[in-house]
């Protein structure tokens, strides 16, 4: 293959993720040009916003279930395969309770930030490569940035 297993991940991930984004989008542009107005007669003010938060969350979640599905599948931890799609189904029912947007936002960003540190961890990232890219001490990095004229 010319791409290896973590990048095909990545990849399908992000591309799942932006295909969800876009049908989301289009969505509330057709909400939004319809005959009524969202927010009147007593509905929620924030719903454009509280879409934006919540598309901008799935996107990014397809890409770290992307992540942790495939490393699930190639090393058979069919465990690891059934939390993918509990907590894919866990955040798809969270937008029913969508009149109290808070009710959904935050249980999705808090399986987000979850599931990001989970496919951190999968794709070979640590504390320790982490601290030491933020502060820009990488051998690997600067070396590969920072060539002698």
């Amino acid at each position: 293959m010319p791409i290896s297993i973590r990048q095909l991940a990545y990849v399908s991930g992000l591309g799942f993720g932006f295909m969800s984004g876009a049908f989301s989008v289009v969505n509330i542009l057709a909400d939004s040009v319809g005959p009524g107005t969202i927010g009147i007669h007593g509905d929620s003010q924030h719903y454009f916003l509280s879409s934006a938060f919540m598309t901008m969350a799935i996107i990014l979640l397809h890409m770290f279930w992307g992540v942790v599905f495939f490393d699930g599948c190639e090393k058979k931890r069919w465990w690891a395969v059934a939390a993918v799609v509990a907590s894919h189904l866990i955040v798809s029912c969270l937008t029913f309770q969508n009149p109290e947007y808070v009710g959904s936002l935050v249980p999705t960003y808090v399986v987000l930030v979850l599931m990001g540190v989970w496919a951190f961890y999968t794709a070979g990232g640590s504390l320790r490569n982490l601290k030491l890219c933020l502060t820009c001490k990488d051998k690997d990095f600067l070396l590969a940035n920072h060539r002698p004229r």
